[in-house]
């Protein structure tokens, strides 16, 4: 359906090879100021449907070349047309199996013109509708688009906002969020969710704004107080995001990501299911990406370090099912940062899962 026919005037092609049929159809039609062309045969009306744009072919059955429930077949590949099937042979057709070949009306000869021309409007409105609605999805399609743009470049913009107020960890919220996608995607999550987790992931450390610098760039172990302060990053972000209507529920994902699963987590002491499935996979991919990059109060500890610290802590700190996902991802699948991006690298040849963790 062409959105673009809305509102014009309809062209109505008659196809029959009988001329009496074919005049007084046409004159039908052009007393109610359609357009209408006629064709002798199913051979004429494919050369007239190949030159312009016809918007209901009215044809008969029986016709010598190609009969209409064969070019009912053609038209629909090809064009995009309703067709009117009419006949005189009644008993040789169902109602049923006319409109189960694509037809959108079934009239039997002989038809007074006033039903015809009735029976045509119908076919046209439904059309018409068809296409406004066709028209307003696209519409819609594309104010989703624009709006999605949007919401990602605002979800940037604070990432970077972030980010330029805690250069040493510049990129780690992309990198968390390109792993916990991964995740969520080899768990099987709906790709509205995946996207909705990498969003929250993006800015999981919003609520860092609100901690000075100078504890945030401590190049040392934080003091009690200090850390009781970075703990209240998870609220703070909360509260910033949580009278905004996003169709994901970002702040509740971004307050529970320190959750732990034996409730030894912040800032709720929330347990097991308790915790959104999303805050569970951000939370692995969190500790991750923290654990095997610099931090200014410790270098680096290491791939090695941070896959047994899922390793030993699965089913107590982490969620089982998450944990092991993100490890056969690492090992077996091979992904890596780089260039504040996930990538996949080739599996360490045959190895098996054991040999790959513990190599020594």
């Amino acid at each position: 359906m062409n959105p673009n026919s809305v509102g014009k005037t309809p062209c109505i092609l008659i196809v029959d090879d009988e001329p009496d049929i074919r005049n007084i159809f046409q004159k039908g039609i052009q007393n109610v100021s359609y357009t209408c062309l006629t064709a002798n045969g199913a051979d004429e009306a494919l050369e007239i449907l190949q030159m312009q744009h016809v918007d209901v072919v009215v044809s008969d059955i029986n016709m010598p070349e190609m009969n209409g429930l064969e070019l009912i077949k053609v038209i629909k590949e090809r064009h995009d047309s309703d067709v009117i099937i009419m006949t005189g042979y009644i008993e040789d057709f169902t109602y049923e199996e006319i409109i189960g070949r694509g037809a959108s009306d079934f009239i039997q000869k002989p038809v007074r013109i006033s039903e015809f021309i009735a029976r045509l409007k119908r076919v046209i409105f439904e059309r018409e509708t068809l296409a406004q609605r066709d028209k307003a999805a696209e519409s819609l399609r594309l104010n989703l688009e624009k709006f999605q743009r949007a919401m990602d470049g605002i979800i940037h913009a604070i990432s970077l906002t972030v980010e330029l107020r805690d250069p040493y960890t510049a990129g780690h919220q992309q990198r968390v969020s390109d792993l916990a996608a991964a995740i969520a995607m080899d768990m099987g999550l709906a790709a509205d969710r995946v996207y909705g987790l990498r969003m929250a992931s993006s800015i999981h450390d919003l609520g860092k704004i609100t901690i000075p610098s100078e504890i945030l760039c401590k190049p040392g172990p934080l003091g009690r107080l200090e850390y009781e302060l970075i703990k209240n990053h998870v609220q703070a972000g909360y509260d910033i995001l949580k009278k905004i209507e996003f169709p994901w529920p970002l702040a509740e994902i971004i307050l529970q990501h320190h959750e732990r699963m034996d409730g030894s987590g912040y800032p709720h002491a929330l347990k097991g299911e308790r915790i959104l499935l999303e805050a569970r996979i951000l939370a692995v991919s969190d500790v991750f990406e923290t654990m095997s990059s610099h931090r200014p109060y410790r270098p680096a500890l290491g791939l090695n370090r941070a896959i047994e610290e899922l390793v030993h802590n699965k089913g107590r700190l982490y969620d089982t099912a998450v944990a092991e996902t993100c490890l056969k991802l690492i090992v077996e699948k091979g992904f890596r940062f780089g260039d504040n991006r996930g990538s996949f690298e080739e599996p360490n040849g045959q190895l098996s899962l054991e040999q790959r963790l513990f190599p020594d």
